[in-house]
C-alpha cells in the first residue's frame, strides 16, 4: 500500500485551512490529478458528507467516491472507494506562529491485479505528493481571512 506524508507552514490561520479543506470539492482548485469533483449530497459540510471525484493518476481517469469520515477541532479525514481502491487521506491542521502548519497523509489500498502494482506505483504516488504540496502551500497562502 503506498503512503505518503508532507508536512508544510501556510499563512492562514487553523480554522480558515480547515474550513476551505473541508469541502472536498476544493480539491479541483489544489490537488493536480483532480479533473473534477462534485458534491453527492447536500446540506452543511459534516463528517457524513460526500464527493465524486475524477482524477488522473499514472496517466489513467479513476472514480472515487469520497466521504469526510472525521471532521474534528484539528484533522480532516477523507476516504475514497471505487472497485479497485481505496484512498485515505488525513489532514492535520496545528497552529504555527501566526499560521498553520499542514500534515496531509495519503494511504492507497489497491485491491485485485492492482495491488501486484504497488511498489511501482509508490515511485508515481511520491511525486504526485511533491506537485499536490507545492499545489496545497500556493492556495492556501492566498485565502483570505474568515469574516
Amino acid at each position: 500500500m503506498p503512503t505518503v506524508s508532507r508536512t508544510f507552514r501556510v499563512n492562514p490561520a487553523p480554522a480558515d485551512v480547515l474550513g476551505y479543506l473541508a469541502d472536498f470539492s476544493h480539491a479541483e482548485q489544489w490537488d493536480p490529478g483532480t479533473v473534477s469533483c462534485t458534491r453527492s449530497d447536500a446540506g452543511p459540510v459534516t463528517a457524513g458528507a460526500s464527493w465524486r471525484n475524477v482524477s488522473k493518476f499514472a496517466g489513467r481517469t479513476t472514480e472515487l467516491d469520497y466521504t469526510l469520515e472525521q471532521l474534528t477541532g484539528d484533522t480532516l479525514v477523507f476516504v475514497g472507494r471505487n472497485q479497485g481502491a481505496t484512498s485515505t487521506d488525513t489532514i492535520t491542521v496545528r497552529p504555527d506562529g501566526g499560521g498553520s502548519q499542514v500534515t496531509y497523509r495519503a494511504d492507497l489500498q489497491l485491491r485485485g491485479a492492482a495491488a501486484l502494482l504497488s511498489p511501482a506505483l509508490k515511485l508515481v504516488f511520491e511525486k504526485v505528493a511533491n506537485d499536490t504540496e507545492r499545489q496545497l502551500v500556493t492556495v492556501l497562502n492566498t485565502l483570505p481571512p474568515a469574516p
